[in-house]
């Protein structure tokens, strides 16, 4: 395995010694890892070898054609549709395998093929899957009982998009309370029934506020599923988030937004129009390498699999 960071967000890519998940589509695929390998996803991510901010990246063979690489991606609690920043720490450790070189590439993902430009050095884009507002200005009721608005959008993942509290600064300082903060609301969500298309949970929430740097445009809070928040700022919310600008009509195709992380690191991100209207984003941000190593699964070990929520 090859660990990274993304804007301080990590990344472990797993090129051998998986589970064998058959040759279909990456969805099934990670159907299959999802309902009879879950040991192996938190043998790798979770404690005592990994850690709640810790992203997975499966390495698998392609099932669409033309696709370079393939890739499952998961985290503490589950398997993920897409992840951003993963894609990015992929293509810079693929670089860093010598399995690719300057230029673009395609990965096959589970929510479909992403073009990734490997730019060279620690940096990549990524053309992420179709983005798009389902729903504006949402009224969510609190258990305390204030009302919060807000967006729900697709990015790869399903995000509720709210304005920070005035109250707690997106500082690094402020995690704790802006922890708290995010999953009054996911749980708001969950007890009103608010979801995604087609039922599904909105399990991203995203609390965005001014920039610190007068050269970006926003920073943002992520939080993801299994209480961890997001280091970088977030290549799936990025997405989310120009979908919403570009539904308001405060982002032209081609433009540039500049994404902040509660860190401080940024993602570039640039959109077009598919055929339906709906963005197309281009995130870039820089990936570093950070270890090469190999895990270790001892039968006697009482934590083999992981420490498990």
């Amino acid at each position: 395995m090859i660990d990274s960071h993304t804007g301080g967000e990590p990344t472990r890519v797993v090129f051998s010694g998986g589970p064998d998940l058959g040759t279909g589509p990456l969805a099934e695929r990670r159907e299959i890892l999802t309902r009879k390998f879950d040991q192996f996803r938190s043998a790798v991510v979770c404690e005592p070898r990994g850690s709640d901010a810790l992203v997975g990246a499966l390495l698998v063979e392609p099932h669409t054609p033309g696709c370079t690489a393939g890739a499952i991606f998961f985290n503490n609690v589950g398997t993920l549709g897409m992840c951003g920043h993963a894609s990015i720490g992929l293509a810079v450790t693929l670089a860093h395998m010598g399995k690719i070189g300057i230029g673009p590439f395609q990965l096959d993902t589970p929510v479909g093929p992403v073009t990734i430009d490997y730019l060279g050095g620690a940096q990549a884009t990524v053309a992420n899957v179709s983005s798009y507002r389902l729903a504006a200005e949402v009224e969510v009721p609190l258990p305390n009982g204030d009302r919060i608005r807000g967006d729900i959008a697709w990015g790869g993942n399903w995000f509720f998009l709210t304005h920070a509290p005035k109250e707690i600064p997106l500082t690094v300082a402020s995690i704790t309370p802006l922890t708290a903060c995010a999953n009054q609301i996911r749980q708001a969500l969950t007890d009103a029934g608010i979801t995604g298309e087609r039922g599904e949970e909105i399990d991203h929430i995203e609390l965005v506020g001014p920039a610190h740097d007068l050269a970006n445009h926003a920073r943002n809070f992520v939080l993801c599923p299994g209480g961890a928040y997001d280091r970088s700022p977030c290549g799936t919310g990025t997405s989310a988030k120009v979908a919403c600008l570009a539904a308001d009509g405060k982002l032209k195709p081609g433009e540039t937004w500049r994404q902040e992380s509660v860190l401080g690191s940024v993602f570039e991100c640039r959109y077009e129009l598919d055929s339906q209207g709906r963005v197309l984003p281009r995130i870039r941000g820089e990936a570093f390498v950070t270890a090469e190593a190999t895990l270790l699964l001892q039968a006697s070990d009482p934590f083999r699999d992981g420490v498990r929520g």
